[in-house]
């Protein structure tokens, strides 16, 4: 059967405005890539739980590996470099950026100077982007205090891991390079540990108050806000590192793995002495 003449052209007039239509749609944006590297802190002010002795960043050869590091980084066009360093103090951090950019800053020790200026600078940035929280915090104390009266075994437990995992990363902190220590806290072994500790403790107190689950749910809780801040910075197309603690990128990366509109690049390939 014959198609009316009318109909047919009104068909193929829709057709071929769609096809116009198709033609015309802007192509659809990548997704932002984010690339999470996890840090030890190179000027530790002794707040964390597990302790170590620090790596003096400052030497000529771990000073050449950070420049190198620093070139490869920028390599990535990053967007933008986030660091763990509060916002509130942003303008600060940009009014020294533009000194350091000028040669009349010299760097501190601390991993957001010192990788986070150097690729900011290389990658020709305006400077790093702020995007720690500092509203909500780990809340611990109730739970120490319900183990102390309460569960002395889960207490001297956890003491005891975080003895072990003082004096492990003190012998690393002797023994490693620089690009081996940087290496291993972007190690997704070493992820599950992180994480793993806060599973240790987070049956303290379950069916009594519940301050263990409670001290738990209030990191995840300071990360996630940590995350929003990435969300906010990684749109479509953008490219984007993160500079924060292992303790920080083991959750955040698990958040960026389930994330439809962002991709993660792997810090590790970036890392290596051999590059």
């Amino acid at each position: 059967m014959r198609m009316p003449l009318l109909l047919g052209t009104a068909l193929t007039a829709a057709l071929a405005a769609l096809s116009v239509a198709a033609l015309a749609a802007p192509p659809t944006p990548e997704p932002a890539r984010v690339m999470m590297l996890g840090m030890f802190h190179f000027a530790n002010p002794g707040r964390d739980m597990v302790k170590s002795g620090v790596v003096d960043v400052t030497t000529p050869a771990h000073q050449a590996y950070l420049d190198g590091l620093a070139g490869r980084l920028a390599g990535f066009a990053p967007t933008a470099v986030l660091a763990e360093c509060s916002p509130g103090d942003q303008a600060r951090y940009d009014a020294q950026f533009e000194d350091y950019a000028a040669g009349r800053f010299d760097l501190p020790t601390n991993e957001t100077y010192q990788i986070g200026f150097r690729v900011a600078k290389q990658a020709g940035l305006a400077g790093v982007t702020c995007f720690d929280e500092d509203e909500v915090g780990w809340d611990a104390q109730p739970m120490f205090d319900y183990m102390d009266a309460h569960d002395p075994q889960a207490r001297e437990d956890i003491n005891a891991r975080f003895q072990a995992l003082s004096a492990e990363q003190d012998r690393e902190q002797a023994s490693l390079s620089l690009a081996q220590l940087l290496q291993l806290a972007s190690d997704p072994g070493r992820d599950a540990i992180n994480k793993g500790l806060y599973l240790r403790t987070n049956a303290v107190g379950a069916g009594d108050g519940f301050s263990g689950a409670d001290a738990s749910a209030s990191w995840w809780h300071r990360n996630f806000r940590m995350y929003a801040n990435i969300q906010k910075a990684a749109g479509p197309g953008d490219r984007v590192i993160v500079l924060a603690g292992q303790g920080h990128t083991a959750i955040l990366k698990d958040l960026l793995a389930v994330d439809d509109r962002r991709v993660a690049e792997d810090a590790r390939a970036y890392l290596s002495e051999g590059d």
